[in-house]
C-alpha cells in the first residue's frame, strides 16, 4: 500500500527508498526543499527497520575533555579559550586519570575524549594520558581525538597524519569520534571555523585513519548559515569516502547551539529541523550503518521521537559534557542507564546496549542495580 504523501515530488523518491536504491544529490535537495516532514520520516524508518528492525543501541560511556584551552578561535564555538583566559583549564595526566575514575564501575564501556587545540601540550604528552587510561582502566574502550585535533597533533610533532595515528593507536587509541568535520563547503568555514582544517584535510585524515584499520564515527553541523546544497554536498562526501573504506560507523547529525558564540544572533534550531535532519541522514548516507540521536544535543524528548525518523542510537549516559552545554544547552550532563531505557521503549522500540563497536553488551543483576 504507497501512503498518501502531501509533497507529490516525494513520490519517486519513495519507489527509489522501496527499492532500496541510492538517493541522488538531487533528491537530497527534493527532501530538504519538502516540508512534508511525516513522509519524509515515513520513509526514514523504513530504512532504519529494514536495517535495525525495533531495536534501538545505547551505551553506558563518559566524556573526558582534557582542555578548553584552543588556539582555533571558530566563530561556532562557546567552548575553546585562550590561555591567558582565567576561566580556562587544562588538566594535568593525574587529573585525568582522576576524573576518569570518579564514579567508574566496571559497566563502562567507553571514554570519548576531545578537547581545544592546546598550544603547549605534545604529542607524547597525550600518549602518556591514553597509555595511563589504558593501565588504569584496561577493559574500557577509548575512542578519542578528533581528525581537526590529530592534524594539530600533526603540525606541532612535525610529523605526518599517518605517524600521528600510529602512535596514537599504540599508546592506546581503539577508534575516533567524527567530530570537527562541521560544514565541507569552504565558502561556509571560511566564516564560522575558518582557523581549522579544510573539509578536504578532514576526509583526507579519516580515510587514514580507516587505512590504519581504525573505525571512526562521522558529524554535519547543521543550523547555522549553511543551505541545503551545502548539507547534501557533505553527506554525499561522506558516502563517498565511506564507498572506499568503510570506516565509518556512526553518522551524528550535530545542531548548532549558538549561545555564548559570535554567532548567537541565529536562531537555535527547531525540533522540526533537527528531526528532519535525523531522517534525510538515514536516507542520503545508505552505507553507513547507525545514525545516532544525540540527546544531548536535540534533548531527550526529541531524541526519543527522531527514533522513529531514522536513528537507532541515542548516545550513552555521558555523565560530563562540556562543549555543548558551554554554547547553552540546558539539559541534564548525563542520563542513567535506567533514563535510557525508559526513553527507547516509550517509542515503542528495543533497547539494546552496546559497546563501541556494536557489540551487545550482557549485564550481569549486580550491574543492573548499579546502573539502575
Amino acid at each position: 500500500m504507497i501512503p498518501q504523501f502531501e509533497d507529490q515530488r516525494l513520490v519517486p523518491i519513495l519507489q527509489k527508498v522501496t527499492a532500496g536504491e541510492r538517493l541522488s544529490f538531487e533528491d537530497g535537495l527534493t527532501l530538504y526543499d519538502s516540508n512534508d516532514l511525516l513522509a519524509i520520516g515515513y520513509m526514514a524508518n523504513m530504512v532504519r527497520e529494514r536495517k535495525h528492525g525495533k531495536t534501538v543501541y545505547f551505551n553506558v560511556n563518559r566524556h573526558i575533555n582534557p582542555t578548553d584551552v584552543c588556539v582555533a578561535s571558530c566563530r561556532l564555538c562557546a567552548f575553546g579559550k585562550t590561555k591567558k583566559d582565567p576561566t580556562s583549564y587544562t588538566m594535568s595526566l593525574e587529573e585525568i586519570w582522576h576524573r576518569a575514575g570518579e564514579g567508574y564501575t566496571e559497566s563502562v564501556t567507553e571514554f570519548h575524549i576531545v578537547g581545544g587545540l592546546h598550544p603547549e601540550l605534545t604529542l607524547d604528552w597525550y600518549c602518556e594520558m591514553l597509555r595511563g587510561l589504558k593501565q588504569r582502566f584496561p577493559q574500557v574502550h577509548l575512542k578519542a581525538f578528533t581528525m581537526v585535533e590529530i592534524s594539530w597533533f600533526a603540525k606541532r610533532s612535525k610529523l605526518s597524519h599517518r605517524e600521528v595515528i600510529r602512535k596514537l593507536r599504540e599508546a592506546g587509541m581503539d577508534s575516533m569520534p567524527g567530530g570537527g568535520a562541521e560544514i565541507f563547503s569552504e565558502s561556509v568555514r571560511r566564516i564560522i571555523c575558518d582557523h581549522k582544517i579544510d573539509g578536504g584535510e578532514w576526509l583526507e585524515i579519516a580515510k587514514i585513519a580507516h587505512e590504519e584499520g581504525l573505525k571512526t564515527n562521522c558529524t554535519m553541523l547543521y543550523g547555522h548559515i549553511e543551505a541545503a546544497e551545502d548539507r547534501v554536498d557533505h553527506l554525499v562526501k561522506l558516502r563517498e569516502v565511506q564507498d572506499q573504506t568503510g570506516g565509518f560507523v556512526t553518522f551524528i547529525p550535530l545542531a548548532f547551539h549558538p549561545d555564548n558564540t559570535p554567532l548567537q544572533h541565529i536562531p537555535r534550531t527547531t525540533g522540526f529541523m533537527d528531526l528532519k535532519n535525523i531522517a534525510i541522514s538515514r536516507l542520503m548516507l545508505d552505507n553507513i550503518d547507525h545514525i545516532k540521536a544525540y540527546w544531548v544535543m536535540m534533548t531527550p524528548h526529541v531524541a526519543q521521537i527522531a527514533l522513529r525518523f531514522g536513528a537507532d542510537d541515542i548516545d550513552g549516559t555521558v555523565v560530563e559534557e562540556k562543549i555543548y552545554h558551554d554554547a547553552g544547552s540546558t539539559v541534564t550532563q548525563g542520563l542513567r542507564r535506567k533514563d535510557l531505557l525508559r526513553l527507547i521503549r516509550e517509542a515503542g522500540c528495543e533497547p539494546v546496549e552496546r559497546d563501541t563497536r556494536y557489540n551487545r553488551v550482557e549485564r550481569t543483576e549486580s550491574a543492573f542495580a548499579i546502573l539502575a
